[in-house]
């Protein structure tokens, strides 16, 4: 009996010894994720108003051990109010290639745009940390400050830009754990139309049964997506045409020779004869057909990805601003000091692209399905992902419609049209173009503001 007892007591102390065990490393853990959070912080940008009163995050996430793959984030906590009563917007940009911390952060939705002399900054009016906690990704690795450490992992493509993605998400919020459970959306642009639903399935797919999630999943929102190859082709040809961009032949010829062609990928005779509508053209601003045309697209890569792909224009100073050392440092990015310049888009990356499957409505008709809220939107001067294809695409859903086509108003004027389907909202921004919130920053806002309540836009504008 007295052997037992000491074998029991042995148990007892071994189990102690494990429980203790387990609770040192949990804290070790916890303690670790602190100070990587303390040191992710972001204390003052170079150039940065005094008047900021948000909090601000900056550094990297290990998405892969073994290749050396890590994400660059930007965390831009809420302005108004506190920031725990605001949800968590991820926010992406695609090309595939090109930076959400370039195109998103600083030309678009984020609180900061940079100054002619690429070196002060000043606050936007119509930031969308006004109405929530803003992460900004550069996706996938080799975009932006996002890195691999192997030179031919850079060879990469939508499946596994999603699943480091979703890798991202959940390591991330073991260093934001107070983010956890917070209502969560994903926004985003252009080839987002690929990244952001099939994030999203991953998502709901490994919530599914989980009674309170990590990752708390609501819906996403969407500007001038790339949604199906073949209703984005006839859909973007037809808008052309209709904008006096390309003539009766030419328009003929694409419908006859390009609808079945991959949208990123054209081949054979649609890409000569691709080449010839944009030789028809002239000089115009294709991502905004009414701006002034664009000089310094800067890309080496042929036609059609010069149009498809970005804009430098646009970015021109936020390009010197981030290639100073002491922004760098600010931001806790490019810690070895990389001999190489930091651009707004690769086309190392984009040009190694490997997989892009030709339509994303069978992900949207499981994501209806699920009741996840979903916000399609376009501006209606872009010629590059117009609005013709989307609602080419849209129709294709056959969703059952709820609120016919009507016009949407900011105070007394226009500022768009909208239609809402059961399981989906699609609207247009009068006078923007591919990039809506820089176009028209207050109606995006607006927009914006709308979808994270689930409220319907104006109708009228009294």
């Amino acid at each position: 009996m007295k052997g037992h007892t000491c074998s029991l007591i042995f148990v007892l102390a071994f189990i102690t010894l494990l429980q203790s065990t387990a609770a040192a490393t949990a804290a070790s853990a916890s303690r670790i994720r602190r100070y990587q959070r303390y040191s992710d912080k972001i204390h003052s940008l170079p150039g940065q108003p005094t008047n900021v009163t948000f909090n601000q995050y900056s550094g990297y996430i290990t998405v892969d051990k073994k290749q050396g793959r890590a994400l660059f984030y930007w965390l831009v906590e809420a302005s108004n109010g506190p920031a725990s009563s605001k949800p968590l917007v991820l926010w992406l940009n695609g090309g595939p290639g090109c930076s959400s911390i370039a195109y998103g952060a600083f030309e678009e939705v984020g609180p900061f745009r940079v100054g002619p002399d690429g070196k002060t900054l000043s606050l936007s009016p119509y930031a969308w940390n006004k109405e929530a906690n803003m992460l900004f990704v550069d996706s996938p690795a080799g975009v932006g400050f996002s890195y691999t450490n192997t030179s031919f992992d850079q060879i990469t493509g939508d499946q596994r830009t999603a699943k480091d993605a979703y890798a991202f998400l959940t390591n991330w919020l073991q260093r934001f754990p107070q983010y956890k459970n917070r209502p969560f959306y994903i926004a985003g642009e252009s080839y987002a139309g690929h990244y952001v639903p099939q994030l999203s399935q991953i998502i709901v797919r490994l919530n599914k049964g989980v009674k309170k999630p990590d990752i708390n999943f609501k819906g996403f929102l969407l500007g001038n997506p790339l949604l199906d190859d073949y209703y984005d082709n006839i859909g973007t040809f037809e808008f052309w045409w209709n904008h006096g961009l390309i003539s009766d032949t030419t328009y003929q010829i694409l419908n006859e020779s390009c609808p079945y062609d991959s949208f990123l990928f054209p081949s054979g005779d649609c890409y000569k004869y691709l080449l010839r509508a944009y030789s028809e053209f002239g000089d115009i601003n294709f991502y905004g057909i009414y701006d002034p045309p664009c000089h310094e697209l800067g890309t080496t890569l042929p036609l059609p990805w010069m149009f498809r792909g970005s804009d430098n224009c646009i970015i021109k100073y936020t390009k010197q601003y981030m290639n100073r050392p002491d922004v760098q440092k600010a931001f806790h990015a490019n810690v070895t000091r990389l001999p190489y310049s930091w651009i707004t888009c690769s086309d190392i990356v984009r040009g190694s692209w490997t997989d892009s499957p030709r339509t994303m409505l069978p992900i949207f008709k499981e994501l209806i399905k699920a009741g996840i809220r979903i916000w399609v939107f376009s501006g209606d001067t872009d010629a590059v992902l117009p609005l013709t294809g989307t609602r080419y695409s849209i129709k294709a859903l056959k969703l059952k419609t709820l609120v016919d086509w009507h016009a949407w108003y900011d105070k007394e004027k226009v500022g768009g049209w909208s239609q809402v389907y059961e399981g989906m909202t699609y609207l247009t921004v009068k006078g923007a173009g591919h990039e809506v919130p820089m176009d028209r920053p207050k109606l995006a806002l607006t927009v914006f503001a709308h979808f994270l309540k689930n409220i319907a836009l104006p109708s009228s504008g009294r």
